[in-house]
């Protein structure tokens, strides 16, 4: 059951060390806002002259991850998957006893599991993180992140990580923040796709973006007022009640027509054909949505 971070709300104590491995964008920006805290920042990162500038405002820069390990307690990886970590850390699992590790690199679920009881194994406490804003706006009012795994280290770390985004605890299983956040995801990326193949098809009738792209994201924004509220229809998807054979067969056949229309077009088929293929199971399984077709059970 998610609870949320609120019942476990601590005061910012300025002032602990923080490691953070890894230095893309999003670690460079966590590195910065912790420093700007006042927590004294230990960076580690395979290429090391990413770490220049965050030494240069006064961050200290490890020789290597068993030092990076050894500076601080808490230990941030922002990696790109967590196949990085074990690489990074594969040879410095001795200096692991101690430490809490959280994770916000990106992955599955089951892969988050494993590399919890991987830092388990080798004395850690372990914590994964989904954070879901853009480097820019971390440490604003919009950031917010999940996070999962033990609750212990959670609790401990939370008014660190509160510096970042406002944290949402989901519970002990560790996958859970990584669920929350592919899911998250899944939902961004079909939509910018959806958004970039119209724009696209209008493109290919000769109508640029600039004319099509505000009408497209206004429609975005109604999606919610078709749905209702959102209390409701997830019950609905819960309970098995949402959706109607009619409308399924209704735009299962518009699905066909952007499909069609799509093809005529020149435009990459990928997506519409997707769309296409589960409204067809859908109207032949006679179901009132095509989330009887995508659902597991």
């Amino acid at each position: 059951m998610i609870e949320e971070s609120r019942k476990h709300m601590s005061t910012t104590e300025p002032g602990d060390p923080v490691t953070v491995i890894g230095l893309g964008p999003m670690g460079q920006a966590i590195s910065r806002i912790l420093h700007d805290a006042g927590h004294p920042v230990t960076v580690w990162n395979r290429t090391a002259a990413r770490a220049d500038a965050l030494v240069e405002a006064g961050a200290t820069r490890a020789p290597d991850p068993a030092s990076a390990l050894a500076a601080a307690e808490l230990v941030l990886l922002s990696l790109t998957e967590y196949q990085a970590m074990y690489d990074i850390l594969g040879d410095a699992t001795s200096a692991l006893a101690g430490r809490t590790l959280v994770n916000i690199s990106s992955d599955t679920p089951d892969r988050t599991a494993e590399a919890a009881e991987w830092a388990t194994r080798h004395g850690a406490r372990f914590v994964a993180g989904g954070i879901m804003v853009p480097p820019p706006m971390l440490g604003t009012g919009a950031a917010y992140a999940y996070y999962s795994g033990d609750r212990t280290a959670f609790t401990r770390w939370e008014h660190v990580l509160r510096l970042i985004g406002a944290p949402r605890y989901l519970g002990e299983d560790p996958r859970l923040a990584q669920l929350l956040y592919l899911a998250n995801l899944d939902v961004f990326l079909a939509t910018t796709a959806s958004l970039l193949h119209a724009a696209a098809l209008a493109r290919a009738f000769g109508v640029p973006a600039e004319a099509v792209v505000p009408d497209l994201v206004e429609h975005i924004g109604t999606i919610p007022a078709i749905l209702g509220s959102a209390t409701d229809f997830a019950a609905q998807l819960d309970n098995g009640t949402f959706g109607d054979p009619r409308s399924v067969i209704m735009m299962g056949a518009t699905a066909d027509h952007v499909a069609i229309a799509t093809a005529a077009a020149g435009v990459h088929p990928g997506l519409p054909a997707a769309v296409k293929e589960l409204y067809d199971a859908a109207i032949a399984g006679g179901h009132g949505s095509v989330f009887e077709v995508m659902k597991a059970d």
